[in-house]
């Protein structure tokens, strides 16, 4: 049975447990009357949830605020205890997601992400833990911003999460009352419209994060850029991987990440940098273990390494 999960994450008295609240009094959330929600806390702050409000009354709260009890057991027995269809989590900040996505048992998945942040205080958690706010944006479908003052820099927190994602919805609460989604435009640093799309040195991050997130819009365009060459065994043949190491917030999390070339591996030496032009197909690759981008080598040329071999989002 395919359980929905709906993640809820922040830092503490980041606003996630009144919206929950909020969500649990519409009635509207449970149009269905054959759901049966559980409800799973990870973490205890000043609000409570209130359940004498709650439009409905299948709805269930456990609290696991110890990491050693997060398992697909524990888990699966809290479904099988209340019947649940669908479950809530309101996740610890200080915990990484990937811990969650192990902790589900089979037929979970999260089908909807929510990040709240105290614009307050954000700017504190981005500099002494930034690896914990990168990890809270990188799939985030919305992120809210709460207690915000009338004349808050909405630039600086929009380059917040669009340093890590571009396809995050992102709302502002001000102290005043007012509220707002965000409606800076932000576009690519490169056409990708253009018959060659042409990426700069600096902005082969954003191109491989677009790709992904956008990725049709990239089927059957030609795209030109500086890579680091790839080569190993379990490729097929006449293949080979072209990208970069790419840095999402601190040394430590430094990653190659790149995109398989199906053509051309006799063109081109494993760990030398080239210029490559290639058309992009979108198709199922078992590189990925999915569709995705898949290069069909048009030209390559070998170049020298960059100033700065690391890509960032910035």
């Amino acid at each position: 049975m395919d359980i929905p999960v709906y993640l809820f994450t922040g830092f503490l008295e980041a606003g996630k447990t009144k919206f929950l609240q909020e969500t649990h009094c519409d009635k509207s959330f449970f149009d269905n009357k054959r759901d049966r929600t559980l409800v799973i806390q990870c973490e205890e702050g000043e609000e409570e949830l209130d359940p004498s409000t709650f439009a409905s009354k299948e709805i269930y709260l456990e609290i696991i605020d110890d990491k050693k009890k997060l398992n697909p057991d524990k888990l699966n027995a809290l479904r099988e205890k209340y019947k649940a269809t669908r479950v809530m989590v309101e996740y610890n900040g200080m915990w990484l997601i990937q811990e969650l996505v192990n902790a589900m048992p089979e037929g979970w998945f999260i089908c909807q992400e929510m990040n709240f942040n105290d614009a307050s205080s954000i700017d504190v958690y981005n500099a002494n833990m930034r690896n914990l706010v990168v990890d809270k944006l990188t799939n985030a479908d919305l992120v809210v911003f709460n207690r915000c003052e009338p004349d808050e820099d909405i630039q600086k927190l929009h380059k917040l999460v669009r340093g890590v994602s571009r396809r995050a919805e992102i709302y502002y609460e001000k102290t005043n009352g007012q509220a707002a989604y965000d409606d800076i435009e932000d576009p690519l640093p490169f056409d990708v419209n253009a018959p060659v799309i042409n990426v700069e040195d600096r902005d082969f991050a954003l191109l491989y994060r677009d790709m992904a997130e956008n990725m049709m819009q990239y089927d059957k365009k030609k795209v030109s850029f500086l890579g680091l060459v790839n080569n190993y065994a379990r490729l097929p043949e006449n293949g080979f991987i072209i990208g970069r190491p790419i840095m999402t917030c601190c040394v430590e999390d430094i990653r190659y990440s790149g995109i398989f070339c199906e053509n051309g591996a006799d063109k081109v030496v494993t760990e030398k940098w080239y210029r490559i032009t290639a058309e992009v197909n979108i198709k199922p690759c078992r590189i990925y273990g999915r569709k995705g981008p898949v290069l069909k080598m048009i030209d390559v040329k070998p170049a020298d390494a960059p100033a700065n071999p690391v890509a960032t989002f910035y």
